[in-house]
């Protein structure tokens, strides 16, 4: 099924009674994830990492105030919305905040959650005590093991779709392309194979399904010849792209289209749905899925968005030399293979400790709480070496203690589409009693969330929400004690934000606490 049944809005009690699977896949071995890390926290008193498979509470839920006990959302690892938002910062604007995604802020983090020996996923729950009036946040985070050597993966048959209209000559677009797929080349094995599409007003496939074996020097001169030429018939390219990736199917290996665009359909088919339909049918069909690839100060995110949706991928956007050699030479070659596909979470909160909670972002990925181990409703696709984040303001009863989380993740094997659980917990011990007194990686977490709230205006903030000024010193103070540069340009960021002004900060309600809203 699409994504569109997973995003089911209404939350509805799940009653099923599926006993947990706990036999895990045989390992299908690729790289790393650049935001992964192969390194393990400790876990605090309290806090859980997943170790022994339970299920989530298979009885009828008890309502916390405001709404059910639980929250249920497809796994995402996107990360292009906080890319983007670099970028327009970095002109001097402030982004869209339709195009602030927060959980893609927190998932564009380095984090130390332990990774599982096999297949399928750790589980870790831990939390921070935020200020007054009993409110918390709580972070889980799912892990997928460690990337093998290249040579361990299985063949890829790569079909790179590259847009070549004329808003592609800026600087950063179709050079920046050319560069980063003339390095990929180079990088993929003798028997991973390459076809190339482009499309302006019309599509066209430069280079039908090639193995690279003795024909680098082939694929390279394709790659050469691509140059800008007139408007953007993206619909063209998407069904020219897949109708390309379909003739060359290869049984036994990895095939994916890439995308490489602005997204700024402007001719021929520009409805999304009728885009998307090519996507649907090859991904159903043939197990194609997609990899978007976001360039250019002006691009279309949510059209990119749904696209990577509908084709059980993800996005990432870059607008640097160093981004793009990310993008296409470490997180392109980590996401060739899956380890786990229709992931989903579930997060079920003690009614006797939780008032209220809310989910900070997956907004688009929402699934009725009924369809967890419904295992034809979509889920998100995720590979080896990744880690997914998902952040949660907790409101607990006053004085309570005990029990308080409970995380549950589903997913299928990708061969044998056997359905898998693990799951984590966290009690009240497990909190910490400040965020400043958690470890690093949670408070790069929580300054990213903050971050994505301020410049998407949220209606109500997180809890204890700081100002940009103090949440500017926060970032600068990780970056120095995690000494990683990802969380320094996090820091500059929200400097680049503080500095062109008209956002809407935190104000304080008088108590020195800044409620979230009950769940709904």
């Amino acid at each position: 099924m699409t994504r569109t049944t997973a995003r089911t809005t209404a939350r509805t009690r799940s009653t099923h009674r599926t006993p947990v699977l706990l036999t895990l896949a045989t390992a299908l071995l690729l790289t790393g994830c650049g935001a992964g890390d192969s390194s393990a926290g400790k876990a605090s008193d309290g806090a859980a990492r997943g170790s022994e498979a339970f299920p989530a509470p298979d009885a009828p839920a008890t309502e916390v105030e405001g709404g059910d006990r639980l929250s249920t959302f497809a796994l995402d690892v996107d990360t292009a919305s906080y890319g983007y938002a670099r970028r327009t910062l970095a002109d001097g604007a402030l982004p869209d905040p339709s195009t602030v995604r927060p959980e893609e802020f927190v998932n564009s983090f380095r984090q130390d959650y332990e990774r599982p020996d096999g297949d399928g996923f750790s589980v870790t729950v831990d939390g921070a005590r935020t200020g007054g009036d009993d409110w918390s946040l709580v972070r889980v985070g799912l892990a997928t093991r460690a990337a093998a050597d290249d040579g361990e993966r299985p063949p890829a048959a790569l079909t790179f779709v590259v847009d070549v209209s004329g808003s592609m000559g800026e600087p950063g677009r179709l050079d920046l392309a050319r560069r980063s797929l003339d390095t990929m080349t180079d990088r993929l094995r003798d028997d991973d194979s390459v076809a190339l599409v482009t499309f302006s007003a019309d599509a066209e496939t430069v280079l039908p399904m090639t193995r690279l074996g003795d024909h680098r020097a082939r694929v390279h001169d394709a790659i050469d010849r691509l140059r800008p030429d007139d408007s953007t018939n993206l619909g063209a390219g998407v069904r020219t792209g897949y109708d390309t990736a379909v003739e060359g199917l290869r049984e036994g290996a990895t095939n994916r289209v890439v995308l490489v665009s602005d997204a700024l359909a402007n001719t021929g088919e520009t409805d999304a749905d009728a885009i998307l339909e090519r996507i649907d049918t090859a991904r159903r069909e043939h197990g194609i899925t997609l990899f978007g690839v976001g360039v250019g100060s002006t691009y279309g995110d949510a059209l990119m968005e749904r696209l990577a949706d509908r084709g059980d991928g993800h996005t990432t956007y870059v607008a640097s030399d160093d981004e793009a050699r990310e993008a296409f030479c470490t997180d392109l070659p980590q996401n060739i293979e899956l380890t786990a596909r229709d992931a989903k979470a579930q997060v079920a909160f003690d009614p006797e400790t939780v008032a209220d909670f809310r989910l900070v972002g997956y907004d688009d990925r929402a699934v009725a709480d009924d369809d967890f181990r419904d295992d034809r409703v979509d889920g998100g696709e995720v590979g080896p070496g990744h880690t997914v984040t998902a952040l949660y303001a907790v409101r607990t009863r006053p004085g309570a203690e005990g029990p308080l989380a409970t995380a549950t993740v589903r997913w299928l094997d990708p061969a044998t589409r056997a359905p898998h659980e693990n799951s984590g917990r966290l009690t009240t011990e497990g909190l910490a009693e400040s965020l400043s007194t958690a470890p690093a990686r949670f408070q790069v977490t929580a300054t990213a969330a903050y971050f994505a709230d301020i410049l998407r205006h949220a209606e109500t903030p997180l809890p204890d929400a700081p100002s940009l000024t103090e949440l500017s010193s926060r970032a600068h103070d990780l970056a120095d004690r995690t000494e990683d540069q990802d969380v320094r340009r996090l820091a500059e960021a929200i400097d680049q934000a503080d500095r062109i002004g008209g956002l809407d900060e935190p104000e304080d309600d008088g108590d020195g606490d800044r409620p979230a809203p009950a769940n709904d």
